[in-house]
């Protein structure tokens, strides 16, 4: 919004509304300012997902989200109050904070209480979730940014505090897994809270599993419960030998997902659906539009990843992303060239190029974009879950601060190069997807180990050399 640039972020204010300066739109928004406030963010998430891992692992995932809801509506409150850039940046790292104890809690708490079969399309309604938010806030930013007086940037930032509040209601009414309610069990010195624990445990599980019978499932997560309290490290456990294949994917899912290319696609939408006839809407259409494609991907992704896995989704949509980025990169080129002035664009060369930037968004929403975060938080075993899921959030959110740091000055030196550089790495991601990960579907959680010691590659990381198992 305007009179949220103009007050906060002049410089940038200058070139995008006054047109001053330059009309290079590879260049038009690099703003030092501007892009440390979008990426504090992610910095105050990875710093809160350390911190995150020990609160969920010692007093429950639903305590974990509290914090999470709390620290976000927080942030948001403030940022609906700022006065100036500090307390913008203040609110912004609460905002960071709360995202990283959700994130961290989020996913296992999905995963641990879906049934096996549908784990992944349950896993996938909190990727679903977060699009249909981002697409509800597009549009009503669309109408704060027309209240006169120009303070519509307050309602648009303070307006977070509804989420917020959602996710703190649901964290004080939703129950506890049994994973969580069994590890808290055996850390207990009554012996009668800890059987009153276990049996509220296996009644939850009996409602979840929707059978009377879970005495199987049940003593085995006791038995998983009981070995992950003989680590008394978990960090230090993950670089045990055994755990070595799933936390290679911990660290290189969630790096490969920031490097898919998804920040330079979605700039270049509003500069095209504007020259399609949009106007002054055009950032408007352009969020409507892909968030309206990125939700109903992600709702294709809820349907078929239990069908057809997760090694189809992830393949599939890395070869439709690079075809896109190949055709997107070569139009760019053709239009803005190196000066980044596109001139005047014709409207079937712009529809065109909206076409793939939408066959595109809808590649990353139905595999890398929520498979990044099902996988890394369903293939740790018990005892080192909270701690791999820290640092599936910590590499995560690491990545898109450096992405978003240095994103728009990377555009401003390789231009329409910077598509190119993209299809690189998903290039690199979809064949190592292909030839190193196994299938996870229809495994239970608790007994993923299998599909490591099956695999071709992974299999030899189960026989421990001589003399210890950390090499």
């Amino acid at each position: 919004m305007a009179p949220f640039l103009k007050k906060f972020f002049p410089d940038v204010y200058r070139k995008e509304e006054l047109n001053v300066d330059s009309t290079n739109q590879y260049c038009k928004f690099n703003s030092g300012k501007l892009t440390f406030f979008t990426s504090s963010l992610y910095l105050a998430a990875l710093a809160s997902s350390l911190v995150a891992s020990l609160v969920t692992r010692k007093c429950g995932r639903r305590l974990s989200m509290l914090f999470g809801g709390s620290l976000f509506c927080a942030g948001a409150i403030i940022n609906g109050f700022a006065q100036n850039v500090a307390m913008l940046y203040i609110g912004r790292a609460l905002l960071g904070f709360g995202i990283g104890f959700a994130n961290q809690s989020v996913p296992l708490y999905l995963s641990e209480m879906a049934p096996y079969k549908y784990r992944g399309a349950l896993n996938i309604v909190f990727q679903l979730s977060i699009t249909i938010g981002i697409l509800a806030a597009n549009l009503l930013n669309y109408f704060f940014a027309k209240i006169e007086g120009g303070w519509g940037w307050r309602l648009s930032l303070g307006g977070a505090v509804v989420p917020a509040l959602i996710f703190i209601v649901g964290s004080l009414t939703l129950p506890d897994t049994p994973n969580s309610l069994i590890e808290r069990a055996g850390r207990q010195v009554s012996l009668q809270l800890r059987d009153d624990l276990l049996e509220e445990a296996k009644d939850r599980l009996k409602d979840i599993r929707g059978v009377p019978n879970v005495d199987e499932e049940f003593n085995d997560l006791v038995a998983a419960s009981d070995e992950s309290r003989k680590i008394e490290h978990p960090w230090l456990n993950l670089l045990m030998r055994k755990y070595r294949p799933q936390l290679t994917f911990a660290v290189l899912i969630p790096l490969f997902q920031q490097l898919t290319g998804m920040n330079v696609i979605t700039f270049y939408a509003p500069v095209l659906f504007k020259t399609i006839g949009f106007g002054a809407n055009a950032s408007l259409m352009s969020a409507l539009i892909t968030g309206g494609v990125n939700c109903g991907a992600t709702f294709v992704a809820i349907v078929v990843v239990d069908r057809f896995g997760r090694r189809a989704l992830f393949i599939e949509g890395g070869a439709q992303m690079l075809i896109c980025q190949v055709v997107i990169s070569v139009a760019i080129a053709l239009k803005f060239g190196t000066t980044g002035n596109p001139g005047q664009l014709s409207m079937g060369y712009a529809e065109v190029v909206v076409t793939f930037i939408c066959i595109y968004v809808a590649a990353f929403a139905w595999s890398w974009g929520p498979l990044g975060w099902l996988v890394p938080s369903e293939i740790f075993p018990l005892e080192v879950r909270s701690a791999a899921q820290s640092v599936n959030v910590s590499v995560n959110m690491t990545f898109t601060f450096i992405i978003a740091q240095i994103f728009l000055q990377m555009l401003c030196t390789f231009k329409f190069g910077l598509f190119i550089f993209f299809a690189f790495f998903v290039v690199i991601m979809s064949l190592f997807i292909f030839f190193f990960l196994p299938e996870t579907k229809g495994i239970h959680i608790e007994d993923m180990a299998t599909v490591w010691r099956d695999h071709w590659f992974w299999k030899r990381f189960f026989d421990p050399p001589q003399g210890g198992q950390i090499e």
